[in-house]
């Protein structure tokens, strides 16, 4: 016989509690049993186990309200190897009793009437019916026994996976743009204690709004489903002087107003360094050059870039010395007449 648990108790909750309070305290719990903070304490992996199990059943409405009707009973095996049961769950009249039924052949009609009071079970295939003890296990009830599963009735071992965490993490654009490790840091629920913490990888080219999973740092499964998933949903930060788009990235450079009306070189500043960028003559503000490759790294190739486009700006001289702005008279003149010799 397995002993009937008290999962109201094992969470150190009160029955009326509500879906905060209990997630609450399984999230204490979990967080003072997980192995992770336990590795070789037994005694702790059997309680996180247990918290677990208490939590998946009460923070379900409709396992709860099994549980509240039934106890622990259905959902453990409870039938002894000669064919005994026992039953613990609100009589005909609502208190709760405990029920003991043996013998190698029992019958469900007096089982369902003892538990249930009344006529004993709707449907007339199963009124005379006997089952041995392995048969009783695996009856089929339909819909009518609650405690043995929904529709199609076969007593299940409930399985589930954990849930996935989900969360949001910051890094700066040269973060992004190289890649680094992140150390996070997880507080208590209850505020009680430092909490724990866990190292990131942050993948190079990464861009705001995608996201990381780290696989088994989620919500513990239980019945042996798998631990969920974190979800680290990322946001990345932007750099004075630069616009992303993509893998493409875009920049200002200015350069001398003689170098626009002669050409010449200018030292442009990119993601891998400087280079020298060749200025033809009689450029225009706003004209974009194109370097190939200096943009930011694929993040599904690390051979692959996005470019850098730099706009050129012009740079007007402001304090000019008597021959600079008489040179220039001259120039706005010749620039003059060559307009009207060419009307």
């Amino acid at each position: 016989m397995t002993a009937q648990k008290d999962y109201y108790e094992i969470l150190g909750v009160a029955r009326d509690a509500d879906d905060a309070a209990l997630k609450k305290a399984y999230r204490k719990l979990a967080k003072k049993y997980h192995p992770d903070t336990n590795a070789g304490n037994k005694q702790a992996e059997e309680k996180f186990k247990e918290v677990t199990e208490a939590y998946a059943v009460l923070s379900d409405k409709e396992k709860r309200k099994l549980y509240d009707q039934f106890g622990s009973a259905a959902f453990d095996e409870t039938a002894g190897p000669s064919g005994a049961y026992n039953y613990s769950g609100a009589g005909p009249d609502g208190s709760r009793r405990e029920y003991h039924f043996e013998g190698s052949n029992v019958n469900v009609d007096d089982i369902l009437k003892n538990i249930f009071g009344g006529g004993g079970f709707d449907g007339s295939s199963f009124q005379n019916a006997n089952f041995s003890g392995s048969d009783f296990r695996n009856a089929d009830f339909g819909n009518g026994f609650g405690g043995f599963g929904g529709r199609g009735g076969r007593r299940r071992n409930y399985q589930e996976n954990g849930t996935d965490l989900h969360s949001e993490i910051t890094v700066s654009f040269d973060e992004a743009v190289y890649g680094c490790d992140k150390i996070l840091n997880f507080s208590s629920p209850d505020g009680s204690s430092a909490g724990s913490t866990l190292k990131v990888h942050i993948p190079a080219g990464i861009d705001t709004g995608k996201t990381i999973r780290l696989g088994g740092k989620g919500m513990p499964g239980t019945g042996g489903g798998r631990t969920g998933d974190l979800l680290l949903k990322v946001n990345v930060q932007s750099k004075p002087g630069i616009e992303r788009k993509g893998m493409d990235i875009y920049t200002t450079e200015n350069i001398p107003f003689t170098t626009a009306v002669f050409g010449g070189e200018t030292m442009v500043q990119t993601l891998y360094g400087k280079v020298m960028c060749k200025i033809r003559p009689g450029i225009q503000p706003q004209t974009k050059i194109r370097l190939k490759g200096k943009g930011i790294v694929s993040l599904k190739n690390p051979n692959v870039h996005g470019d850098q486009y730099v706009s050129i700006q012009i740079q007007v001289p402001k304090n000019l010395s008597e021959e600079a702005r008489r040179k220039l008279k001259e120039f706005e003149a010749a620039c003059r007449n060559g307009k009207n010799e060419a009307a």
